[in-house]
């Protein structure tokens, strides 16, 4: 699979369809420098990819990486009609053979409020309701014809509306048990986190066993339920105290950190200043 770190959200470049007729190949293209996303509707696009076979039958889709080579292995055995669409992305991006752990990288300006998180994207799969995704091809090249800024900006909010259709539609929508607790943790905890919270809680709300609970979260997000939620509560905390006069007390308080002491040791530690420091530094 692609696992894409966002922001920035990966961007659409340009689409269209085109039909093969029996024995037609696709161009050979080597390191084309953006993602080609192939969705077929009828026939299938026999292509190998750095030597890899990579057919795409159709009501299915495949993605093909901006830095290998790509061919056709045989010509179309009949008609066949598909579309394409390339993309980039400004952020990073790898191919992982599994989903693994993904850790947020920091920030140092307090202003960048800003929550990374990586979309994953399997390399190819089948289109559970493909009407719905074809009709996103129809209309964004539609819109790609009218041309201008607005549609420009319609035609990037369907791509990235297809391009969640799509990571649900095929296999990657069948997500590991362990990401859709961890997921459910952190919704949890970032709607409750001023309120105080344990495992305990965690388990009772989430009906499963508190090991089981960490163990999830640091799977998929390289961290316990309780340091993400401490991050978080260092986050709302910068906030208030840029953005508001409210006493560093009653910040602590309302972050949900309970104990005035522990909310300076934990800001100290994370921000490598006290937040009467911090609040002077951005306040000036």
């Amino acid at each position: 699979m692609f696992r894409f770190v966002s922001p920035p959200m990966p961007h659409f470049i340009v689409c269209g369809e085109d039909t093969y007729t029996a024995g037609r190949k696709h161009p050979d293209r080597s390191n084309i420098g953006v993602f080609d996303l192939l969705v077929v509707t009828r026939g299938c696009l026999h292509l190998e990819e750095n030597g890899m076979p990579l057919p795409v039958p159709a009501g299915h889709y495949a993605v093909i990486r901006p830095d290998l080579s790509h061919k056709t292995e045989k010509g179309c055995e009949e008609e066949t009609h598909f579309y394409w669409l390339h993309f980039q992305t400004l952020g990073t991006w790898s191919a992982e053979p599994d989903l693994l752990p993904f850790v947020a990288a920091g920030l140092e300006s307090p202003y960048a409020q800003i929550e990374t998180f990586a979309f994953e994207l399997n390399r190819t799969g089948h289109l559970q309701h493909k009407e719905i995704v074809y009709e996103a091809f129809t209309e964004m090249i539609r819109l790609q014809a009218d041309g201008g800024t607005p549609t420009k900006w319609e035609c990037q909010q369907l791509f990235l509306t297809l391009l969640r259709k799509i990571q649900e539609e095929s296999s990657a929508a069948q997500s590991s048990p362990q990401l859709v607790l961890a997921n459910r943790v952190i919704a949890f905890l970032r709607s409750h986190y001023a309120e105080p919270l344990s495992y305990t809680r965690l388990a009772e709300q989430l009906h499963f066993h508190e090991n089981y609970i960490s163990l999830c979260m640091k799977n998929i997000y390289g961290c316990t339920p309780l340091e993400y939620l401490t991050r978080h509560r260092i986050e709302q905390a910068k906030h208030l105290l840029i953005h508001t006069n409210e006493p560093v007390s009653l910040i602590a308080e309302s972050t949900g950190f309970g104990s005035f002491p522990y909310f300076i040791r934990c800001f100290t530690r994370h921000t490598d200043c006290t937040p009467k420091q911090f609040r002077m530094r951005y306040r000036k």
